[in-house]
């Protein structure tokens, strides 16, 4: 795994996907350590999909010291420029202070983070399971070469959101067939489950553990890895029903928002 590594970064766009999500995407440089006994760093900005950015937010904590906050990359690692899917938070240093940058403003940061990585094998099956911008890390991982280059048996992908108003790249959900550069073709399965939609919706009504409770009893629950990301509380009760289901503790894989180390917090 890469070193951790000071960056300071440019922002190249900034685009808003939903009313309260927007994308940001930039390039990163590494900064020169202060101690001239240091070589000056060279490393490009390296992750794997699943790894997150701890950025420094200036002046934002008590007395105006600087803070961190975490966020999940969302973007392919062999892919430039890096991108982030950030929910603003009322009231929320790191997701303010960055919904208020546009092109050509600067940030830094320390990359990569993070231990929640892809490890299924191809013999297995794959469930990701997500609420909110939980999909970043997924989608980060999908889009990798090492995914591509290896595919599970099979993908079920989980999105958890209140209404369709936060559906999250919805293009891409709904794309059935993906295809890489090493030519290997796979087929997902995206599932948008929305709690409380505000029309007519044609998807599936309810929470993710609603649907989980839908699958008969063919599904492959001991042969599927499956990796969660979001809500402590949605991650919790995923976790005990796996558990009915005999899934194997080290077949569950987990990233929580809201609850990082005290340096950084996903998602505010």
């Amino acid at each position: 795994m890469a070193a951790v590594t000071h960056y300071l970064c440019t922002v190249l766009s900034h685009r808003s996907i939903t009313s309260t999500v927007f994308e940001l995407s930039f390039d990163a440089v590494p900064i020169p350590s202060l101690d001239p006994a240091k070589p000056a760093p060279t490393e490009p900005f390296y992750f794997q999909g699943g790894q997150y950015i701890s950025i420094v937010i200036p002046g934002a904590g008590p007395n105006g010291r600087d803070l961190r906050r975490a966020y999940s990359i969302a973007s392919a690692p062999e892919v430039r420029p890096v991108e982030l899917c950030i929910k603003v938070v009322d009231g929320g240093p790191g997701s303010n202070y960055l919904n208020n940058l546009r092109n050509g403003d600067t940030f830094k940061g320390f990359a990569p983070y993070g231990d929640f990585t892809y490890k299924t094998s191809s013999v297995k099956n794959v469930c990701f399971i997500a609420t909110g911008t939980g999909i970043a890390p997924f989608r980060s991982m999908m889009l990798s070469k090492e995914f591509h280059d290896v595919p599970p048996k099979s993908i079920l992908c989980l999105l958890g959101i209140r209404d369709e108003d936060e559906l999250l790249y919805e293009q891409e959900l709904s794309k059935k067939l993906y295809s890489g550069e090493s030519g290997n073709r796979f087929e997902a399965e995206w599932v948008a489950c929305v709690s409380q939609p505000k029309g007519a919706w044609p998807g599936f009504k309810g929470r993710v553990t609603d649907y989980l409770r839908t699958l008969d009893t063919t599904y492959p629950w001991t042969d599927t890895e499956f990796y969660m990301c979001g809500a402590g509380q949605m991650i919790d009760e995923v976790r005990a029903f796996l558990t009915e289901k005999g899934v194997a503790k080290e077949a569950i894989h987990r990233e929580i928002y809201f609850k990082q180390p005290k340096h950084s917090t996903v998602g505010n």
